[in-house]
């Protein structure tokens, strides 16, 4: 394979309980230039915490970004050059998460009406060390709605030596709706994060939000740096598949939805060994499957309490022989 690209390009997005170190080596063995990120990581559980449950992770997940949660500016320097001595290649700052446990922290979106708190933040955290310091955010808070909200933002955390933003084309509600309704019912304004590369074309700017495509993923691209996509590189992993060669140029070829899962198995393998559950891998290949005979059958064996009790690589082959290689399921 060629060797990873250091490129925000085509980005899989942060994402709670998802993106973890056992998902991340999943989408490895589908895509080795896809830029990947952490779940979001609270300064707290670094700092306070289990530095190693929260951080270890395989060097052939590179490129990755670790993304925090905080607010402090000399708690987000520490682990800014703790990130950097664990060799993730970018630090990213969450002002995007609009939960109101997030916001009790005094992080996340909420942190867009501290513009001059976060320039502080991210100005700590170059001092402190040398990997790119990124940040994600929303374009508006609750009825705030103006172009010039997010212009300013961004303009105010950029001149603290932020280049580069991930702009969730969305606004954040910060009460009144769910986490999940905050990715859903606030209607997505590509042209804000369009403009924001128009108004500072000298800062890189990546757009995310209801990205389901490549074909949409790189009509934005005539417009915007890089993309981001979400749930769509989680639920149908395969979408990764075509990434290398459609965003990266590369010539490798593109692996099966089997080659790929046969990959895996050395690292199925090992983590068993040093006692992790096959049920906290399996979770994250359900999706693999999507659209395939026999997905069904994939995804009820491999999410069945029962079946992955103790179970190794044979359940795995098991479900294998549930897919068909020709034709397509309806659901």
């Amino acid at each position: 394979m060629n060797t990873p690209s250091l490129s925000r390009r085509y980005c899989v997005a942060p994402m709670l309980d998802w993106t973890d170190r056992h998902y991340r080596r999943f989408a490895r063995t589908l895509s080795r230039h896809a830029w990947l990120y952490t779940e979001m990581i609270n300064t707290g559980a670094i700092l306070h915490g289990e530095p190693m449950r929260h951080l270890r992770f395989d060097e052939i997940e590179n490129p990755l970004a670790l993304q925090l949660g905080g607010s402090e500016p000399a708690d987000l320097a520490r682990c800014a050059k703790i990130a950097e001595n664990w060799g993730y290649d970018e630090v990213n700052l969450n002002v995007g998460c609009p939960s109101e446990r997030v916001q009790s922290g005094s992080f996340g979106a909420c942190l867009m009406l501290e513009p001059q708190l976060v320039a502080d933040c991210v100005k700590a955290m170059r001092d402190a060390a040398s990997v790119p310091v990124t940040v994600k955010h929303r374009i508006g808070i609750d009825q705030e709605e103006r172009y010039d909200f997010v212009r300013d933002f961004v303009g105010q955390v950029a001149d603290a030596g932020c280049g580069s933003f991930i702009v969730h084309a969305r606004n954040a509600i910060l009460k009144g709706l769910s986490p999940k309704e905050n990715r859903e019912i606030p209607p997505l304004k590509y042209d804000y994060a369009y403009r924001l590369k128009h108004d500072f074309p000298q800062l890189e700017i990546i757009v995310n939000g209801g990205i389901t495509s490549h074909a949409t993923a790189q009509a934005h691209l005539e417009h915007v740096d890089g993309v981001m996509v979400g749930r769509d590189a989680y639920h149908n992993p395969y979408v990764l598949a075509e990434v290398d060669a459609l965003y990266y140029g590369s010539n490798d070829a593109i692996p099966s939805r089997e080659e790929a899962i046969r990959a895996l198995r050395p690292f199925v393998e090992a983590e068993l060994a040093a006692g992790t559950p096959l049920r906290f891998i399996a979770r994250h290949i359900l999706g693999l499957f999507q659209g395939q005979r026999g997905a069904r059958n994939w995804r009820r064996m491999l999410s069945d309490a029962k079946l992955l009790k103790g179970a190794d690589w044979r359940l795995i082959e098991q479900a294998l022989a549930e897919i068909q290689p020709t034709g397509e399921e309806t659901l």
